[in-house]
């Protein structure tokens, strides 16, 4: 009861200050990739109907960072809970399009974990335009991992004694089906599969075997009929010991499915495995964080820029035309342009629009082989605020690339809710820019 009091009593407050209360938990100094192109590495899901936990034992093992949303416990869920929710997720006046995505819609995480809970309980709380924003996610490129009832989430459905039970209100992401195991409050387990690109990644102590995953009321994937192409099979349960009506040995526990190179990938699992700090288990969920992430889509191009013409990069999340929208926090806008013979240089300007000059800082790269990202660009100038211009020596004719990279982001606080965004949060809703080449 206190702690519904407390949400009431701060909701005010909370709604006019700041755009966002996800949790936080920092990387490790010195280790674990950077998420270059992203704003975080990771956003755990504990929201409505699911488990809310502080931190992830294999993040934090693998030095990403996190952030996370929190509601109260299942049986104390208000409707507070559920507007704040959805007032990160699907979106908010300083933040359009939800923390999800950038104003473009490209994803603002590399990976989205949910949390085990009640799946049915979650989707519908996220309404139709929350569970929209997860398809965007994965559509534009972000991964997807999912434990218990977010293994549930992302199928078409469920399979019954009586057949197929459809549930739009699911995400719907994976074009398959699941089946409940009908275990409560125990543990498996677990064959790693042969070949399994989990194996990429750790050899679980070269047994093939990983023990004792804990387990509660989940799934596995059904693979009797209408498996969906590409489906990849990364566990299965050791359940001929357990005494169920219908047998779970050996039926698909884990599972992955990744669209095509422009879509993030799925990766699912019917146990609990996120709580592990030590061992085989630990590693499992390590290593189904790093396979989502190793899924996410390839980058793409906003357009090809033509010489002399001025790229205006002004719209917004509402405007609906992502090719000419604003750049986001930690985001790259990647472009190409195509250059002819007998040119000896181009000319690379990059400017805001009427007095936005010193607001941001955006920086430019450029590259005659590859997407310039700022780790490997043959060409930068990352000065403070908008206004850039340098000359790229043309060699060969052909096709340069030349991205903006937006290096203003929010700063965060600890609050009761968890980390939430301060200062630039102006930032949230995109920076408009204008960008040229000449010769």
């Amino acid at each position: 009861m206190k702690r519904i009091l407390t949400l009431f009593m701060a909701l005010p407050l909370f709604l006019a200050a700041v755009p966002v209360f996800a949790q936080g938990g920092k990387a490790v100094s010195g280790s674990g990739p950077r998420a270059d192109g992203y704003y975080k590495d990771i956003f755990m899901d504990g929201g409505c109907s699911l488990n809310s936990y502080p931190d992830l034992p294999a993040a934090d093992w693998l030095g990403l960072s996190l952030e996370q949303l929190s509601t109260a416990e299942r049986l104390l869920m208000t409707s507070v809970d559920t507007l704040m929710q959805n007032y990160l997720l699907v979106g908010n006046p300083l933040d359009e399009n939800g923390a999800l995505l950038y104003p473009d819609g490209a994803p603002r995480f590399r990976v989205v974990y949910v949390n085990g809970g009640k799946a049915l309980g979650h989707t519908k709380s996220l309404t139709a335009e929350g569970r929209e924003r997860f398809r965007t996610y994965l559509k534009n490129g972000g991964s997807y991992l999912g434990t218990c009832a977010g293994a549930f989430m992302v199928a078409q459905g469920a399979v019954r004694d009586t057949g197929y039970v459809p549930r739009p209100e699911y995400l719907c992401t994976w074009p398959g089906w699941v089946v409940g195991t009908g275990l409560e409050t125990s543990a498996t387990g677990m064959t790693v599969e042969p070949g399994s690109p989990l194996l990429k990644y750790y050899d679980f102590g070269g047994d093939m075997q990983i023990d004792s995953v804990r387990h509660n009321g989940g799934c596995y994937a059904y693979m009797d009929e209408n498996v969906p192409a590409g489906t990849e099979v990364l566990l299965r349960y050791i359940g001929d010991t357990l005494k169920l009506k219908k047998s779970i040995h050996q039926k698909v526990s884990a599972w992955a499915w990744k669209e095509s190179e422009q879509t993030g990938r799925i990766v699912a699992i019917g146990s609990h495995p996120e709580r592990m700090v030590e061992g085989d288990r630990l590693e499992l969920m390590a290593a189904m964080i790093r396979y989502a992430i190793d899924g996410n889509g390839l980058p793409r191009l906003k357009g090809v820029l033509a010489n002399g013409v001025a790229r205006e990069m002004i719209r917004t999340t509402g405007d609906n035309d992502p090719d000419f929208t604003r750049i986001g926090d930690r985001q790259y806008h990647h472009f190409a342009v195509d250059v002819p013979r007998g040119v000896k240089e181009i000319e690379v300007e990059l400017k805001a629009p009427d007095k936005l000059t010193g607001r941001y800082d955006l920086w430019l790269f450029a590259d005659g082989q590859d997407f310039a990202f700022r780790d490997r660009a043959r060409y930068k100038n990352v000065n403070h605020g908008t206004d850039k211009k340098f000359t790229i020596p043309v060699s060969k004719p052909g096709r340069y690339y030349i991205s903006v990279f937006c290096a203003t982001a929010p700063d965060t606080v600890d609050t009761f809710y968890g980390v939430q965004y301060t200062g630039r949060t102006d930032v949230l809703n995109g920076v408009p820019y204008i960008i040229k080449v000449s010769w």
